[in-house]
């Protein structure tokens, strides 16, 4: 059994913090649903709900391809799959007819070009050497980690860097969003996406048993029934598929699917204006929607909502496991990490229009095509960033030893 698990076994719940985030969630929603709308209200509570099972459920994109990368291991890009698989399943035929329970619905699309090649490539290294991803800054920020703090502001540094000049990328050699939606239909779509997803799950099956003679198991805890689900560790697969399922959830909610990065700009575009820098003249904030954004309090931002939501809800598991322990001795190396991969994170996914959840995640689920070239972009961005670790972060435990 691992450290972290028998932790979250022995440690009691931290009580007044636990009541604290309930209570934030709670009053935060209800006054978003006053001021705002219900929907934005709501939607504290799914970024909540995303943060607790993002923390309860250890769901890392990063790890989990460091994981496969350096040991053929593939059990989390396995679940990402699954993830993937339920949730074009749920997306696609909605997104093919346009409306959800009477409301219009878009995906999450872009162009494919020289922009989404070389930011997800270069978000890739940032996320081995930040430490995490989009979804996985947020909820290891919120679980206590005074590290991921420094990615996260060097995420919204770099974020707002890349909108100074963003319309001279997006000029560069690109093609028009395609989407699997519109060109193979619901039923088309649906099928080859399975059909690829059941193909990488197999590629890692292959290789992993190539490697260790058999795949790896979910580890055991001894927590069962109610108390497990209330303080965690949960399965991996079941924390995929929640993912889906929340995912679909925010798309009836708020129109669109999940996203994380959006906000980070704004957030740095706000952080400017109040430094006395003027962002409202670079072409990115001259578009209609950054436009209003930039004008509007970020409390009417779905994203901020969301991703201020995931925060409290890892706050909110953490305390229920009993792990809300921050702590500021940060190595020298890793806090340069945490810098170089936080400004690498936040310039690769203004320029590769999404992160990890709104290009790859979301993308997919939307049938986009520029999804796929950002899995590829950026899995060959996380080779990279692996090679790299050592120098900020050390030999990796074992590296010297023979492998099977």
């Amino acid at each position: 059994m691992s450290t972290s698990i028998a932790d979250s076994i022995t440690r009691p719940p931290l009580r007044p913090l636990v009541m604290a985030t309930v209570a934030l969630l709670i009053v935060g929603a209800l006054w978003l649903g006053e001021q705002v709308g219900p929907a934005q209200g709501a939607l504290l509570i799914v970024g909540g709900a995303l943060g607790l099972v993002l923390y309860h459920a250890a769901f890392g994109f990063t790890s989990a391809w460091r994981v496969f990368i350096t040991e053929r291991r593939g059990r989390g890009l396995r679940a990402q799959m699954a993830m993937l698989s339920l949730a074009v399943v749920l997306f696609f035929p909605v997104l093919a007819s346009g409306t959800l329970f009477g409301q219009p619905v878009t995906g999450l699309l872009a162009p494919i070009g020289v922009s989404v090649v070389f930011g997800a490539f270069i978000f890739g290294i940032g996320m081995q050497l930040g430490g995490g991803c989009a979804s996985g800054t947020l909820f290891t920020v919120g679980g206590g980690n005074a590290r991921m703090l420094v990615t996260l502001a060097f995420f919204i540094i770099g974020s707002l860097l890349a909108t100074i000049h963003f319309d001279r990328w997006a000029a560069l050699p690109h093609f028009a969003p395609v989407t699997l939606v519109d060109t193979l239909g619901p039923v088309g779509g649906i099928g080859s996406s399975l059909a690829l997803f059941a193909l990488i799950a197999l590629l890692t099956v292959v290789l992993e048993r190539r490697r260790h003679g058999s795949l790896e198991k979910e580890p055991e805890v001894p927590r069962h029934g109610g108390s497990r689900w209330l303080r965690g560790p949960w399965p991996l697969l079941f924390g995929a598929l929640a993912l889906a399922v929340l995912n679909f959830i925010t798309l009836a909610l708020s129109g669109r699917p999940w996203g994380i990065t959006s906000a980070f700009a704004l957030w740095g575009a706000k952080g400017a204006q109040w430094l006395g820098i003027d962002p409202s003249a670079w072409a990115y904030w001259q578009m209609p929607n950054n436009a209003r954004a930039l004008s509007q309090s970020v409390w009417y931002d779905i994203t901020t909502v969301m991703d201020v939501g995931i925060i409290i809800g890892a706050m909110l598991a953490a305390s229920l496991a009993g792990r809300f322990a921050p702590s500021l001795r940060i190595p020298a190396r890793s806090l340069v990490a945490a810098v170089v991969g936080g400004l690498l994170l936040g310039y690769g996914a203004r320029l590769a229009y999404g992160c990890n959840i709104g290009a790859y995640f979301s993308g997919i689920a939307s049938g986009s095509l520029h999804g796929w070239v950002w899995l590829i972009a950026a899995f060959f961005g996380n080779a990279v960033g692996v090679r790299l670790r050592p120098f900020f972060f050390g030999p990796r435990p074992g590296a010297g030893a023979a492998r099977c």
